[in-house]
């Protein structure tokens, strides 16, 4: 079988072809994997690097809105895995044009490709962000979506057309809902790659507002195996909440990462909330732990042992990404 991965080389969708490359998924054993990214500066090359010598990997760099290029990557694809997005929401704020060409245009121009092709199985991987912000309890697959973010608005919009897609057309595509993950290779503006790489380097770490947010907390390999498992078995037109049941205050996040690297309070510095800060995600696993048998299974305290272990001792990996960063004014 021929898989397509969109976005394979950010954070994410790269750990899935290292795992599907490795042996971690059954099903993939076999498989050829593609991979299509457009090598934004969250996607990097790097990211794929253990399994590029594999004679059942090949890379493409090329645009998801290119209809062509698309189009002809899906001849004899099985199954593709949608992971390619704009996703910072910060990046969103500032500037939402391209996450809606990416996230919304480019969805729907996979999706009509997949259609033309006879894909037999498409996976959009989405966001919880979707849902917008719940005080107590956990979002269920068929709560409204309420996106706050531009980021998550471009979001609900392609789960809404990957939806349509099923309905209108008979694509077999399912779509999965994550909370917020972390773990090795994450591109360090995301909270917990940031802030272990600045304390790591003396430097002082952003705090949004009271730091009273709540997220639920994922290792990636976690969210990657409940996408395969959406991929193996998962119902067409039906959507997938996968969580790693671990709800911390972004505060108590910080006190934890501080911990991890030895320092104190005083390399937090308060900062002005963000624009339209949901204020806590939770969804509710329980479709797909009874329908596929998904659960997590990395402890949090020991994925961000590890996770923190990798940043120390993967300087030359984060180090250029940050020097590009500040060059740019970001």
């Amino acid at each position: 079988m021929r898989v397509l991965v969109t976005g394979g080389a950010g954070f994410i969708g790269s750990h899935y072809v290292r795992q599907a490359l490795s042996g971690a998924y059954p099903a993939l054993a076999d498989a050829e994997l593609v991979v299509l990214d457009k090598l934004t500066y969250a996607g990097n090359l790097t990211n794929l690097a253990p399994v590029a010598d594999s004679p059942r990997f090949r890379f493409v760099q090329g645009d998801i809105c290119d209809g062509a290029l698309v189009s002809r990557l899906l001849a004899g694809v099985g199954l593709v895995v949608h992971f390619a997005a704009e996703s910072h929401v910060d990046r969103s704020i500032s500037g939402s044009a391209d996450f809606v060409l990416t996230n919304v245009l480019g969805t729907q121009t996979l999706l009509q490709a997949a259609l033309n092709a006879g894909v037999r199985k498409l996976v959009h991987v989405s966001t919880d962000e979707v849902y917008g912000s719940i005080a107590e309890g956990s979002w269920a697959e068929d709560h409204v979506l309420e996106p706050n973010s531009p980021y998550s608005a471009s979001k609900a919009s392609s789960d809404l057309l990957a939806r349509a897609f099923h309905r209108t057309h008979g694509l077999p595509v399912c779509v999965t809902r994550c909370s917020n993950n972390y773990g090795p290779y994450q591109f360090p503006e995301k909270v917990i790659p940031l802030f272990v790489t600045n304390l790591l380097d003396g430097a002082r770490v952003p705090l949004y507002g009271d730091g009273l947010n709540v997220r639920d907390w994922l290792h990636v390999d976690d969210h990657c195996r409940g996408i395969q498992l959406v991929a193996d078995r998962g119902r067409a037109g039906e959507i997938y909440n996968i969580g790693g049941g671990t709800e911390l205050t972004n505060r108590e996040l910080t006190e934890r990462l501080l911990a991890a690297v030895g320092a104190g309070w005083d390399r937090v510095e308060q900062v002005p909330d963000r624009l339209g800060h949901d204020r806590r995600y939770s969804v509710d696993i329980t479709k797909i732990s009874t329908e596929l048998g998904y659960r997590a299974e990395v402890p949090f305290e020991q994925g961000l042992a590890d996770t923190v272990r990798w940043y120390r001792e993967h300087r030359s990996w984060w180090e250029p990404l940050k020097h590009r960063a500040a060059v740019a004014g970001k």
